[in-house]
This record gives structure tokens, sequence and C-alpha cells, in this order.
């Protein structure tokens, strides 16, 4: 028989601790992760998205030196962002590799359902073209779905470390796991799941959480990093479950994702 568990989808609400909106939560956090080393992860985002009801915090990853990747529920409905790039920690306003950026171009996947999440992706245009440093740099989008079931996979976060913990974290976070196959997807989540989202999980209850959502999952083959999901849902059960964390996988999009950032 199969199981299925709701799809939860986690936003931080900037003002206040996480809220629920329309009866759906939106964002997400690292369970179990360890703490960034500084230039760990240059490619890491801090997407602050302004909108007519408040100040939302999301992940993403600077994919070249003009554009983020992130979730489509991280652009949907924006008026503005603020992004923190070249800095693991939120506070660190003084630290000189950090680059504090704003802008408010973005472009939404045109056939994005907020409700099923299906293309659940997003790219945000930075105003001007940006200079990599050794604490500044994007990573690689794959472009072919080389991701084999059991893959040793890494996300990243400034999200919740508990359920019962509320509110980012300063300090950027990160946790190794594994990919799972399209039937242990739907397993857990039922056939909600379609063949462009993915499943990953760790040796308990690691993964993400509340501020999470849009931050990166990548593989490291090499010397390259490849960008391979967007965290797009969580268990209904909680951030501290069993259950795996949900992602959009990004090679389906590729050539819209080249389509989109050539052309703007």
């Amino acid at each position: 028989m199969t199981k299925t568990v709701t799809f939860v989808l986690y936003t931080f609400l900037i003002w206040a601790q996480a809220v629920q909106i329309k009866s759906r939560e939106i964002g997400g956090r690292i369970i179990g992760g360890q703490l960034a080393n500084a230039g760990q992860f240059p490619f890491a985002a801090a997407i602050y998205k302004s909108t007519s009801e408040g100040t939302y915090f999301c992940g993403g990853a600077l994919i070249d030196d003009q554009w983020i990747l992130t979730a489509g529920q991280c652009v949907d409905g924006a008026v503005l962002f603020t992004i923190r790039l070249g800095s693991t920690n939120l506070n660190s306003n003084n630290n000189p590799n950090m680059l504090l950026l704003s802008t408010e171009t973005y472009f939404l996947h045109p056939d994005y359902d907020p409700v099923t999440l299906t293309n659940d992706i997003g790219l945000i245009k930075l105003r001007m073209q940006i200079s990599f440093t050794d604490y500044i740099w994007a990573a690689s989008v794959m472009k072919t779905n080389a991701i084999y079931d059991g893959a040793s996979v890494l996300t990243l976060g400034w999200g919740q470390t508990s359920d019962e913990t509320a509110g980012l974290v300063d300090d950027l976070r990160y946790v190794t796991l594994v990919t799972l196959s399209h039937e242990e997807c739907r397993l857990a989540f039922g056939d909600q799941v379609n063949e462009n989202m993915l499943c990953v999980a760790g040796n308990n209850n690691e993964g993400t959480c509340r501020g999470d959502l849009g931050s990166p999952l990548v593989e490291f083959l090499g010397p390259i990093v490849y960008h391979i999901g967007v965290s797009s849902f969580i268990s209904s059960n909680g951030c501290e479950s069993s259950d795996p964390s949900g992602f959009t996988r990004t090679f389906p999009y590729f050539d819209w994702i080249m389509n989109v950032t050539s052309n703007n």
C-alpha cells in the first residue's frame, strides 16, 4: 500500500517567526548538518524576498556572474530581492568578502504550479555582472541526467536546525545525503511526485527545513561542483521526521535556464 505524505512548503517570514500562509507553510532548514567554513561554498546565496505581504528568506545558488538559481516559490510575487554573497554568516555586515546586492528582476518558470510544485524553479538576475573571488564563485548547472540512485550529494542553508527551534541560524550549515529512487520518493509522497522531482535522505532525519527553500543540492565530481537540485518541499510530518527531503531536479530545466540567461 502506498503511503502518501503531504508536501509542505516553507518560506521564512523575516519580521516574525515562520507563519502559515493560506493553510500552507513555505521555507526549509538543515537538520543534522555541520558548520560551513568561509569560502567552502562560494556559490551560496542568502535571498531576502520582499513582497506586498512582507519579507521572506530563501536560499539560492550563483550559477554565473549575474544569475542566481532558486525555487519558483522564492521569486513568485517578489517586488525586490536583497541578496548576500560571499559570507557564511547572515549578520557579518563588516565582512570584506561579502557582497550585498539588490535587484527586482526575476524569471519564474512559465509552467510553475504553486499547488503541486510542478516546475518549482526560478531565476534572479543581478543588476550588474559581479567579479568572482575565492569567496564568490558559481556552481555549474547539471545539463544531463547523470544522477544515479544512492549518489552522495550535499545541500546547505541557513534554515532551522530542529522543529522546536524557530528562526534562521546565523551560520551556514551543510549536510551530506544520498539520492533515492523515484519509486522510493513516491512511496513517501505519493503520486504527486513527478519525474522532475528528486528525493534525498540521510542516515537518520538529516535534511532540509524552514529557511532552506531554494537552496541548492550539489554533487562534487572532481574539482567541479554541479548544481543538481533546488530545495522545494518536505514532509508534513515535520523536518525531524525520517521522511526524505524533496528537490526540483536541475537538468530538465537546463535549456530553459540557458535560454533565459542568454537572452535577458
